[in-house]
C-alpha cells in the first residue's frame, strides 16, 4: 500500500516505514503529524481525491531537523566590477511514516518517547 501526500508545496509517494525529507514542521523529533492523502493505493483498489481523499490521512513520526546543502547565489556584472555571492541552507525536517489511516481515524499520540530517563536519586 502507498500513498500520495502533500507538504510544503510538494507531493511525496510514500509506503509504511519510508523515511523522507520535507520541508520544515513544528514539533520535537518522536513527535506525530498527520498529512492529507491526494490519493490512496492497494494491491486491488485505488481512490483519487478531488482533491483529497475524503477520511484519509497519513500519520507519521518526526525523525529529526536539520538543514539541506548550501546553495550559492553568485552573480557578477562584467567590466563593472560588480559581483555578489550569497548562501543559502534550507531548514528541513526527516519525518517516518508510520501509518495509514482511513474512515477518519486519527493518529496514535505518540509513538515512543525520546526523552531520557531520570537518574534515581540518592538517599543517605
Amino acid at each position: 500500500m502507498f500513498a500520495v501526500i502533500k507538504t510544503g508545496g510538494k507531493q511525496y509517494r510514500v509506503a509504511a516505514e519510508d523515511e523522507i525529507t520535507v520541508m520544515t514542521l513544528a514539533g520535537e523529533p518522536g513527535d506525530v503529524v498527520a498529512f492529507d492523502v491526494l490519493a490512496l493505493f492497494d494491491g486491488e483498489t485505488s481512490q483519487i481525491g478531488a482533491p483529497l481523499v475524503a477520511g484519509a490521512s497519513v500519520a507519521a513520526e518526526i525523525v529529526s531537523h536539520g538543514r539541506g546543502p548550501k546553495v550559492i547565489a553568485f552573480k557578477k556584472r562584467r567590466r563593472k566590477n560588480s559581483r555578489r555571492k550569497r548562501g543559502h541552507k534550507q531548514d528541513l525536517t526527516v519525518v517516518r511514516i508510520t501509518e495509514f489511516l482511513t474512515g477518519g481515524a486519527k493518529p496514535a499520540a505518540k509513538a515512543r518517547s525520546h526523552e531520557p530517563a531520570a537518574p534515581p536519586e540518592e538517599h543517605a
